[in-house]
């Protein structure tokens, strides 16, 4: 589990397909934050998505499995040697938690459709799918590649989201353009009480 404030951003070092085709891959991401006290079998989310870190190098890098499943739902095929990516190991039960519980589980992949300046923070507009959007409120949490957001508004194809100058500084969220691909999760409390609500009915 993870709370959505990410720790440092990372940089893709290698991606390697071990069978020969995209269907899976292996990343090797530096961090030195994270892998200061990581162990083989800890959980990092890279970017929202939750992976298990293989192995160790001594040089501040991790690697992690990516399976189908992962490169099919979220925005981590795309990645790239050089591309830069938000941090976060798992919550401590002894910490704060800061953000809004975060499984690492993405549920889908969106879109920034737009960002509007401010004198000191930016206005993001995100395109999502209709079938997540009814688990979005005004002034919900939302994680958005692995950072926890307040929802500013909705729609029925997407919602809004500003972004503070922190989170503008110390993640990769201040580098989106228009057209880029996002890792979205949605609360997980909004689908349980779906799913205890259906099983009433």
């Amino acid at each position: 589990m993870f709370t959505g404030i990410v720790e440092e951003i990372g940089t893709v070092t290698g991606i390697s397909f071990p069978g020969g085709d995209s269907h899976d891959a292996v990343v090797t991401i530096a961090g030195p934050i994270v892998t200061s006290d990581a162990a083989p079998g800890d959980s990092i989310s890279v970017n929202g998505v939750c992976l298990t870190v293989s192995s160790l190098p001594l040089d501040g890098t991790f690697t992690a499995d990516v399976m189908p499943e992962s490169l099919r739902r979220t925005a981590l095929g795309r990645l790239v040697p050089g591309a830069r990516v938000n941090l976060e190991r798992a919550v401590r039960a002894d910490t704060r938690l800061g953000g809004h519980i975060v499984q690492g589980h993405v549920d889908a992949v969106g879109t920034l459709a737009s960002r509007a300046p401010g004198p000191r923070w930016d206005d993001l507009e995100l395109d999502a799918p209709r079938d997540i959007t009814r688990y979005i409120v005004e002034k919900g949490s939302i994680t958005v590649s692995g950072v926890s957001l307040t929802v500013t508004g909705v729609r029925d194809d997407g919602f809004s989201v500003s972004l503070i100058p922190t989170t503008l500084e110390t993640t990769i969220l201040g580098d989106l353009r228009p057209g880029d691909t996002v890792n979205l999760e949605v609360d997980i409390i909004a689908k349980y009480v779906e799913r205890l609500l259906g099983a009433r009915a």
